[in-house]
């Protein structure tokens, strides 16, 4: 089953449960799966790891989203962007944690032979390559540059 149709799915169990926070959240899913289908030129299916790209960047909006509004004091507009993320987290990969993402960044820089900060561009593209969907671009970006200085 695609994650298009698990979305539609959920949509009408979280209309019947009258569920407003993940119906929300189910919403922003689908019309942003809806306008990568477009983009990608008539396209019937995404394949899946373009679906999880969709899912982290709507992710990573409603975390600044809610860095913006918490910096604000809006608390309930703040409230609103974590339901969101919290739904939209469901459907990602399980992220790795810190430790997990050095030993497979040091593993990269082993590989491409990376001795010095000037090589981070090669290990990011591996790295990035390696963990795509379990892990966002920032962290492997901390843990690279501080695995090479």
């Amino acid at each position: 089953m695609s994650l298009e149709q698990k979305i539609n799915q959920d949509i009408k169990a979280a209309m019947m449960a009258k569920d407003n926070a993940k119906l929300r959240g189910l919403r922003a899913i689908k019309a942003a799966i809806l306008l990568a289908k477009t983009e990608k030129t008539q396209v019937d299916e995404l394949h899946a790891d373009t679906e999880i790209k969709v899912l982290q960047k709507l992710a990573k909006q409603r975390k600044e989203s809610g860095d913006i509004y918490k910096n604000q004091n809006r608390d309930d507009l703040y409230q609103i962007e974590m339901e969101e993320l919290q739904v939209i987290e469901e459907y990602l990969p399980k992220q790795l944690d810190r430790s997990a993402i050095e030993d497979v960044v040091k593993g990269i820089i082993t590989e491409v032979g990376a001795t010095s900060i000037k090589d981070m561009g090669k290990v990011m593209g591996a790295a990035n390559q390696k963990l795509a969907g379990s892990a966002d671009g920032k962290t492997i970006s901390e843990v690279v540059k501080s695995l090479l200085s």
